[in-house]
Order: C-alpha cells, then sequence, then structure tokens
C-alpha cells in the first residue's frame, strides 16, 4: 500500500526556491533515509508533508487521501485527517517545560482525540515503556538529557497512532554519546515495521536500518536506491561527492 506521494512538489519563499519539483512513493512499512547537504530543502519537505508549510505548487497524497492537488489544499476537515495519519519528532525535541513527561504524552490524545483517561494513561505508559522512560513519567523535560528529552518526544508523537512517522534530523541537536540511544529507539520501531521517513546524518543508520535512501541535493531528489546501491554503487556525480565528502 503506498502511504505517502508526493507530484512535482514546489516551495518558495519569497524569490528562493527551496524545493523545485520533488516527486516520490512511499511503500507501507518502508524505512526512508533521506540524506544530502544542508539547505538542500530535507526538512522543508518534511514540513510540507505534515503541513507545517504550504506547497506552491504539486500534489501530496497519505493513503491515497489528497493533502493538496495541483496546488490546491483539500477543506480544513480533509487536511486535518490527512495529518492526523503522520506523527512528527522535530531537531528541537519542543517539549512543554511546565509540564510532567507523562503529561507531555498525554495533553494531544486528551485535548484532540478525546480519549478515556484510563485508556490515555495505558498508552502512556506502553509508549514510555518503549522507550525506556517509564521511570521518567513525572519528572519534568528540565531535569532530563538531550537524549531522553528526544526519546519522549517521539513516545509523544507515538500517543496518536500515526500510521506514519517523520523524523526531522533526530539526533542533530544531541551530543555524540546521546545519538545512540535515540537511535536504538527508531530501530527499534523500524523493526516493527513502522513506516518512517528519517532526515538523517547518521550515515551508519541510513546504512543498517533503512531499506530506501533518498538523496537530495537543490530542492529535489537526485538519487534513490536500496542502502548499498546509493553508499556503494551511487551513479550520480553529486551523489558521489557527497558521500566523498562525508564518508572520508
Amino acid at each position: 500500500m503506498t502511504m505517502v506521494k508526493a507530484n512535482n512538489v514546489k516551495k518558495s519563499f519569497g524569490t528562493t526556491e527551496v524545493l523545485s519539483g520533488v516527486s516520490f512513493e512511499v511503500q507501507k512499512g518502508d524505512v526512508i533515509a533521506v540524506i544530502g547537504p544542508s539547505g538542500s530543502g530535507k526538512s522543508t519537505m518534511l514540513r510540507c508533508l505534515i503541513d507545517l508549510e504550504q506547497v506552491s505548487d504539486g500534489s501530496i497524497f497519505v493513503e491515497n487521501n489528497p493533502l493538496v492537488v495541483d496546488g490546491v489544499y483539500s477543506s480544513g476537515d480533509e487536511r486535518k485527517t490527512v495529518t492526523s495519519k503522520m506523527g512528527m519528532v522535530f531537531q528541537h525535541f519542543n517539549l512543554f517545560p511546565h509540564l510532567t513527561v507523562r503529561q507531555n504524552l498525554e495533553l494531544a490524545p486528551k485535548t484532540v482525540k478525546k480519549l478515556p483517561s484510563a485508556e490515555i494513561r495505558n498508552l502512556s505508559d506502553m509508549y514510555l515503556e518503549k522507550v525506556g522512560l517509564l521511570n521518567k513519567a513525572d519528572s519534568y523535560p528540565a531535569s532530563l538529557s538531550g537524549g531522553q528529552k528526544q526519546r519522549v518526544a517521539i513516545a509523544r508523537a507515538l500517543m496518536m497512532s500515526p500510521d506514519v512517522m517523520l523524523f526531522d534530523e533526530p539526533t542533530s541537536a544531541l551530543d555524540p554519546e546521546l545519538t545512540g540511544e535515540v537511535l536504538a529507539t527508531i530501530k527499534k520501531l523500524a523493526d516493527e515495521r513502522i513506516t518512517m521517513i528519517v532526515v538523517t546524518h547518521e550515515m551508519g543508520f541510513a546504512k543498517e536500518v533503512a531499506n530506501k535512501v533518498f538523496f537530495m541535493d537543490n530542492g529535489e531528489f537526485i538519487e534513490e536506491g536500496t542502502p548499498e546501491q546509493i553508499f556503494n554503487t551511487p551513479t550520480h556525480d553529486r551523489t558521489r561527492e557527497f558521500l566523498n565528502s562525508i564518508l572520508k
């Protein structure tokens, strides 16, 4: 089943074109690693998928439901339905500092989904245990390490039962020693066949966990393939240049 389909997506900020015709498909269970130089449009592409940025042109479908078609967006209710199928984890956690870990997790299901309190509590216990932080349920974000904060952010996104998880450089704000615990958590989700799109600079993670790698440069996908194809026998000169520079 096609979970996400983008066709000729374009995005400009003023006169600056950031996405210049991005097209791709993501199938159920795919773990897509999106790599490429800084400023190539990777984060903007993710934000367009989940409607945090509006495209200038092009089409986006999630599970065959249209978010935008040829630059024209669906109605408000339809847009909410489409974006609710996705969860996003940001670079900088975005936790509410005045709420405990558990309260951060339970806020959206309580206010948006109106789920019963007992069900919400069961979910928060389950996802905190999944990310190894059940013992931090009553702690505040200020007392957590960066890696722990990011694992809480992952659990919070899972609370809304998304069909697709989007990760925007989830380890870029972390010290190297904390990166491994977050990548291990994402790998665990991959092992559970959760569909994911991960923008990352972690080439080892892309090689080990992703089943497809997309290389992005200058606002478009230059090349895509299996990790073996991309890392061992890239066909595009720009891909080779990038990998040679980053894998020295």
